[in-house]
């Protein structure tokens, strides 16, 4: 028997997601032309024409899956709610899986294009607010910074934004220092590796060619491997006890669990595999079910995790991370909200971003919302309570 390659199964013709994954009032459908992509999405609240959209970003490792729980809620107020699997992700076709590639398609402001692409294919001038969760959390952000026109509201989840990287500003007086924008991680890394227990950043390691098959061919499946990296950065997992750290440095950063500051010998496979949950955990777990993770476990096994790795790789590119200083200095003026589980170390893994969020990145940032019983999967773990804040921001008039 021949079977196809990898670049066959991620571009052949795809089926819709089979309902019986869905809940009722969620539909799967497939848009063509979406800036180079055939763009698989979720929708609810399609069926009354004129519902004002809500279009649903999501992060890594994800689909538009994630936002299941909260798609019929949100539509019930009265909206068109839209979740795409993103570029390099799921259903959605037009891009390549391969390493070796040109990484501009996974830019900030390519992925803000299909965003703006998806929502003027639907048919929508402008959206009543674009959210994001964790890597769709900058996607949110760069999408109401460069289109305010388009997105009246932003809602960032479990990610905070800094905004974009600032040029130097005052550097033409005699004497002063030149300070030249740098990147997340590159100046710690090394110092991480010189600990005494040797450590490496999570998002460096992404960038490596190795990451992909880490995951994608670990040895107790993809499933498994799915199964324990949500539940380490879950509420679920007890030692999630997230707080400020002091500043980015290494030993600051190392106070943080390994499925972010890695030991520097493993991979992530290896690192999360010691967290897995046990049978009774797995039987007691009612956000995210064996059905569930099936769903995510049977898309990653057939496209593997490439597409999604090179996001990281385009956000410490340092050409494409020069290209967003462009808009150095800008703040979004949409009103905006920033949700996160009160368990998630996500609020806090850059140390500062919180901060320069709320008092700079964002001029009209209407509360931060920690929400108990929740880690880093927030619209999953607690979905009304997600629900309950989006609606308080939905109710601001614009």
């Amino acid at each position: 028997m021949i079977y196809p390659s990898h670049m066959e199964l991620i571009t052949m013709p795809l089926a819709p997601l089979d309902t019986r994954h869905l809940p009722a009032g969620v539909h799967s459908r497939f848009v063509d032309g979406v800036n180079g992509l055939r763009m698989h999405v979720l929708e609810a609240g399609q069926q009354k024409p004129g519902q004002p959209l809500l279009l649903l970003l999501h992060g890594f490792p994800e689909l538009a899956y994630c936002w299941r729980k909260v798609m019929v809620p949100l539509a019930e107020l009265g909206y068109h709610v839209v979740a795409p699997d993103q570029r390099g992700y799921g259903r959605t076709t037009g891009w390549s899986p391969t390493y070796d590639q040109d990484l501009r398609p996974y830019s900030m402001l390519n992925l803000a294009r299909d965003a703006v692409a998806l929502t003027f294919a639907l048919g929508y001038r402008r959206a009543a607010a674009v959210i994001g969760h964790d890597f769709g959390s900058p996607v949110a952000s760069w999408c109401a910074l460069t289109r305010p026109d388009v997105y009246r509201r932003c809602a960032i989840l479990s990610a905070p934004f800094a905004g974009p990287p600032r040029l130097p500003f005052g550097t033409a007086a005699p004497g002063s220092q030149r300070a030249e924008p740098g990147n997340a991680t590159g100046g710690v890394e090394a110092d991480l590796g010189r600990l005494p227990r040797p450590r490496k950043h999570y998002q460096r390691y992404y960038t490596t060619r190795s990451a992909n098959d880490d995951m994608w061919r670990a040895p107790e499946g993809v499933g498994t491997f799915l199964r324990a990296y949500f539940h380490y950065k879950s509420a679920d997992w007890e030692g999630n006890k997230p707080h400020q750290l002091a500043n980015f440095s290494a030993d600051e950063l190392a106070k943080m669990p390994t499925y972010y500051v890695m030991d520097r010998n493993q991979t992530m496979a290896e690192t999360v595999r010691p967290f897995a949950p046990s049978a009774t955990e797995i039987a007691a777990n009612r956000w995210l079910p064996d059905a569930e993770i099936a769903v995510y476990a049977e898309e990653y096994e057939r496209t593997g995790f490439q597409g999604g790795l090179n996001w990281y790789r385009a956000s410490l590119e340092p050409h494409l991370v020069a290209d967003l200083s462009l808009f150095s200095g800008k703040t979004i003026g949409v009103p905006s909200m920033f949700i996160s589980g009160q368990s998630d170390w996500g609020t806090y893994q850059m140390p500062g971003a919180l901060e320069i969020m709320c008092e700079r990145a964002f001029a009209h940032m209407t509360g931060v919302r920690l929400v108990p019983g929740a880690g880093h999967w927030v619209q999953q773990e607690q979905p009304e309570s997600v629900v309950e804040h989006l609606q308080a921001l939905l109710a601001i008039e614009v």
